[in-house]
């Protein structure tokens, strides 16, 4: 073994790490969650070249890394690496010579006029650990450019897979002994939020991988669009209202 890759397994072991990343030829972090497989399943275009990316929820970064490889012109990774804190995005970004941009915030922070607008958002493994899964949502439409693509994986609701939208609710640590752990839409769900947060085409790319888990695509609405939506909303809420 080189000296370099001596020092650089030492480093590795300073850190807790989440993902499985090979940071040099046959060098691999120890991490719980190898996204190697799922990563063509994703469907995130091979070629980035000229694109904006926004990972959220980016905790180590191995989507965000997968992401400047394929040639973005500027990556985001965004967390609140509450846990385990951002040693290993750190050491890791270090160590690969990565110009990945890291931005300590939640999905509810996330503000156009601050942070700007994405080409393409990632929104995988968060949906289902969020309190106020359509308001993050929201923000997650507000920060992807009208005609960019937000990709999310979530956990879904395997006894509903067809039908009206629905969504299971774990008020504790009912699904996988979780306690983070707080929903389960079904497809439909999913499909009606992105579309009432101002995501106008929706596909699911892969209903069902890992026992319960669905991949989704979805496509920012014009400015416009979204505008009428809110307008919509807005008027038939004020019209119900009043009439109480």
């Amino acid at each position: 073994m080189s000296g370099y890759k001596k020092k650089l397994r030492a480093g590795i072991r300073e850190h807790q790490w989440w993902h499985v990343i090979e940071l040099a030829p046959g060098v691999i972090t120890p991490g719980q969650a190898d996204h190697r497989r799922l990563l063509p399943y994703l469907d995130i275009p091979a070629d980035l070249s000229g694109k904006t990316v926004l990972d959220i929820g980016c905790w180590d970064g191995y989507f965000s890394f997968a992401c400047e490889e394929r040639g973005a012109e500027k990556v985001v990774a965004s967390d609140v690496w509450e846990y385990a804190g951002r040693g290993a995005f750190d050491f890791a970004r270090k160590t690969l010579g990565s110009e990945i941009e890291p931005l300590q915030a939640s999905v509810y922070d996330l503000d156009p006029d601050i942070h700007g607008r994405f080409d393409l958002v990632l929104f995988l493994g968060v949906l289902y650990h969020l309190r106020h899964p359509l308001l993050a949502l929201e923000k997650v439409a507000s920060v992807t450019v009208p005609g960019g693509t937000v990709i999310i994986d979530t956990v879904i609701d395997v006894k509903h897979l067809s039908g009206p939208p629905l969504m299971k609710f774990y008020p504790g640590s009912e699904e996988n002994s979780d306690p983070t752990n707080w929903w389960a839409p079904n497809p439909a769900a999913v499909t009606a939020m992105c579309k009432t947060a101002g995501l106008s085409k929706v596909t699911s790319r892969v209903q069902l991988y890992g026992g319960n888990r669905g991949i989704f695509h979805a496509v920012k609405a014009s400015d416009k669009h979204v505008a009428k939506l809110a307008k919509k909303d807005h008027d038939a809420r004020h019209c119900w209202q009043a009439k109480k």
